[in-house]
Formats: C-alpha cells, sequence, structure tokens
C-alpha cells in the first residue's frame, strides 16, 4: 500500500504540483484558510474533494462522528489556532451520511474501551430524535429515517458545544465568525445545508 502513496505522489507532482507551482509556494511560507472545518475521519469523506477545494484554503480537524468535544485539548487547540491565530471567518462542521460512529450510539461496544467513551458526546443527539420520534423504529424505512434524523440532530448539537467555547461565541458576536452545519449525503454526494 504504502507504494501506491509514493506512485501517488508521483502522479501527484507530474500533473499537479508542477503544473501549479507558482500557488504551492506561497504556502511554503505560511497558511490563511478561511474556513475551519469539522469533519469526520470517515476515509469517505474528504473534505477537499467533496467541496473542490484547493490546499490553504481549509483548514482541518476530523475526529469519530465530527464531534466538538467540550473537555479535549486537541480541540481547543485546533479551535484557539484557527479562531484567534488563522482568523477564520467560518467554522463548519460537516456530518454525512451511512455515519458509523453514530451507528455505534445503538451497538454493543462491549470490549471497545475509547469508543463508547467518545460518542457519548454525541448521545443527546439520539436522544432528541428518540423523544420525537418515538422509541426506535422496526421497518427498514423507519429504521433509515431515524439514522439520517440522528446524523442531522448531531451536527446541531456539535454546533452547541462549538458555540459553548468563549471564544467562538465572542467572535460570532462581535460578526468576526460564522458556525454553518453542512451534511454530505454519500449516496448522493450532495452536500446540504443543516444549519
Amino acid at each position: 500500500m504504502i507504494d501506491s502513496f509514493i506512485e501517488g505522489n508521483r502522479i501527484f507532482l507530474e500533473k499537479d504540483f508542477e503544473r501549479k507551482k507558482d500557488r504551492y509556494m506561497t504556502l511554503v511560507e505560511s497558511q490563511h484558510p478561511t474556513v475551519l472545518w469539522i469533519g469526520c475521519s470517515d476515509s469517505r469523506v474528504n473534505a477537499e474533494r467533496i467541496t473542490h477545494c484547493r490546499a490553504g484554503e481549509l483548514f482541518t480537524h476530523r475526529n469519530i462522528g465530527n464531534i466538538v468535544p467540550t473537555h479535549d485539548w486537541n480541540f481547543a487547540t485546533v479551535l484557539e489556532y484557527a479562531v484567534r491565530h488563522l482568523k477564520v471567518k467560518d467554522i463548519v462542521i460537516c456530518g454525512h451520511s451511512d455515519c458509523g460512529a453514530l451507528k455505534a450510539l445503538d451497538a454493543d461496544m462491549t470490549g471497545d474501551a475509547y469508543i463508547p467513551m467518545w460518542i457519548n458526546n454525541a448521545r443527546e443527539a439520539q436522544v432528541r430524535v428518540d423523544a420525537r420520534l418515538g422509541k426506535p423504529a422496526s421497518t427498514p424505512e423507519e429504521k433509515a429515517a431515524r439514522k439520517k434524523e440522528i446524523e442531522i440532530e448531531n451536527i446541531r448539537l456539535q454546533i452547541e458545544h462549538l458555540r459553548s467555547y468563549p471564544l467562538v461565541a465572542d467572535a460570532e458576536k462581535r460578526g468576526a465568525l460564522e458556525v454553518h452545519g453542512l451534511y454530505y449525503d454519500l449516496n448522493t454526494g450532495v452536500l446540504s445545508r443543516i444549519a
């Protein structure tokens, strides 16, 4: 597999890097992204690819379930750097269909030590959807609809978590920052606004 990465890099150098060398050379000294993109680690959801962005346009943080934890040094550091130092104008939380993290909310995770603790950051999304829709559905159509509702509600929940950070609340209040929720559908390739 590593050999294929090296070959892919050779193709990148030939077809992209060398042809757009001036653009890449501007990125050598500094970066000036205007967006902090918070997305899922899922290998099918590459932010630059689904938005057709170029290198240097997105400052990206990915984790299981596109979660914005409220007490996590790694996330807080990314957020602080993006808002205070890069001065991003927008923060996007992007969820997606067929999210394994959100499916795991219903799964028996006995034997896993870390995943259950992490996805508890999304548990409230499941609770809210089940309060609206009633007990978990039984038909395949109802199960699919519930799953999608949880994925979308999780984006809203993570926006709430994001706004609990004082530096985000302050930047929004000053009009220096906007927060957005997006949902990517793997079946159609469509990226939609949620919030």
